[in-house]
């Protein structure tokens, strides 16, 4: 794995080149939109203040970045999932310390089955953006995924903590039921 984001990093050429700067620091942001969307009384307000949280999170550290996500993002949409994965490694490479990539990269991973990479990526997802509550709801599917249904309704509550508006609180199960 790392011998192929090296090679990714040289064969992005110009890009990886630059050097990325530091990703945009939203966490004074985010932590009161989280808040926000913990008073939210509608599950309509929670979605408006969720929608400017992802505005947020999807901000890359510079133009090149943004252009290599959106076209990541917009292959992951078509179902090119190879070429979306592709996509996310080069903005992997060429910006190690932005979270979002790992989060989009395990989203397409996650859709392709590949569930113990997913798990990786949302674990450095969250290891660099702790209260990404969409990364942490993307590590309790796919826990559960896994068949580790306990690790995944703990990681689902964790998230429904900070968010309690998420639409997969439905698939919280009550203590001993079973999915």
């Amino acid at each position: 794995m790392r011998l192929a984001l090296l090679l990714l990093s040289l064969a992005a050429g110009p890009l990886a080149a630059q050097g990325c700067p530091a990703p945009p620091d939203h966490s004074d942001r985010i932590d009161t939109l989280l808040a926000e969307v913990r008073a939210a009384e509608t599950e309509a307000e929670a979605q408006r203040i969720t929608n400017v949280m992802w505005e947020l999170w999807s901000e890359a550290p510079d133009e090149e970045a943004q252009a290599v996500l959106e076209r990541g993002m917009a292959k992951r949409a078509g179902f090119d999932l190879l070429g979306a994965i592709g996509d996310f490694d080069r903005l992997i490479a060429y910006c190690p310390d932005y979270a979002e990539g790992y989060n989009q990269r395990a989203f397409a991973l996650f859709i392709r089955g590949d569930y113990p990479q997913a798990l990786e990526d949302l674990d450095r997802t969250l290891a660099l953006n702790p209260t990404h509550v969409a990364a942490m709801v993307g590590r309790a599917l796919t826990l559960m995924g896994l068949g580790r249904i306990d690790e995944g309704q703990a990681a689902l509550r964790a998230a429904l903590a900070l968010h309690p508006w998420l639409p997969e609180r439905r698939m919280l199960l009550d203590r001993g039921q079973e999915l």
